[in-house]
Formats: C-alpha cells, sequence, structure tokens
C-alpha cells in the first residue's frame, strides 16, 4: 500500500492546544502526518471564536449519522489508513483509543505521548509511549534518519 502520510496523530479535541503543539513539532522535522484538528475549520460546525470545550460540545449534539459526522467519520479513517504509524496524545478519549485499535489491527505502530491515568494491559499495543516532548523530537529525529537511509 502506498501511504501519503508517516503518522497519523489522534487524540481528544478537548485537548486540542497540546495536539496542535505536537503537530508544530511534525512541520519542524518535516514529518508528514494526518491530524484530524488541522482540518477543523472544514468539518460545518463551531467557529473560531469558540473554545475547544464549546466546539466539542456542538460536536456531541449532532446527529451520529449527520453529513457533518459521518464526513469527519470518512476523513479520518481514510487517513488513518494512508498514514504509516499512529501517534496517540494522551490524555485521549474513547475514540482515539478506537483509532489506536484500528492501527494496531492493520499493523501499523503505535506511539503515544504523555501520562496515562492506569496500567492497562492493552497499552502494550504500543511500540513506545513518549514521557515528554523532548522524547518524541529525539525519537522523530531517529525516524527521519532511518526513513532517509532506507531511501538511499
Amino acid at each position: 500500500m502506498d501511504f501519503k502520510y508517516d503518522f497519523f496523530i489522534a487524540g481528544r479535541a478537548r485537548n486540542k492546544e497540546n495536539i496542535l503543539r505536537i503537530c508544530d513539532i511534525f512541520d519542524n522535522n518535516k514529518i508528514s502526518y494526518y491530524c484530524f484538528l488541522k482540518y477543523d475549520d472544514q468539518w460545518g460546525y463551531g467557529s473560531q471564536n469558540q473554545t475547544p470545550e464549546e466546539n466539542q460540545q456542538e460536536f456531541e449534539s449532532l446527529s451520529l449519522k449527520s453529513e457533518t459526522v459521518l464526513k469527519i467519520f470518512r476523513d479520518d479513517l481514510e487517513g488513518e489508513k494512508k498514514s504509516k504509524n499512529l501517534l496517540l496524545v494522551l490524555p485521549a478519549g474513547k475514540a482515539a483509543h478506537i483509532e489506536a485499535g484500528i492501527a494496531y489491527g492493520l499493523g501499523k505502530k503505535c506511539y503515544a505521548i504523555g501520562e496515562y491515568d492506569i496500567t492497562d494491559s492493552l497499552y502494550n499495543i504500543f511500540d513506545d509511549i513518549f514521557a515528554n516532548e523532548e522524547e518524541l523530537v529525539d525519537f522523530l529525529q531517529e525516524y527521519k534518519n532511518k526513513q532517509k537511509n532506507f531511501n538511499l
């Protein structure tokens, strides 16, 4: 399969500030990714004047089968399928954990960043859980070097 992205970045919309900071790290390292929050202005609800919490509450009031919800669902799954790896930004909600399970089931390498509340055996789907952004940056630089050497 041809991949369009190196990483699919999953997380909780209420954690938008942290997720976008992680996206900046990927941008700075010139590593491709899909992140649902990069496209939130195209979702058809909410506004830039709303807080992430207000946006999420508005989203949660939509019908499960609404055009907006189905479009986000299709776009996210397509982005995930076209990504080589998954990075889960913690804390994350149910949907992001489902995305991690999908990625694992598709045979993708899974990673996480942040603290998890409690030990869960299923967190062993993650090849690595980075404690902080510095660990992630170190990993991404190593990842980028491996990709460069692989393409030589």
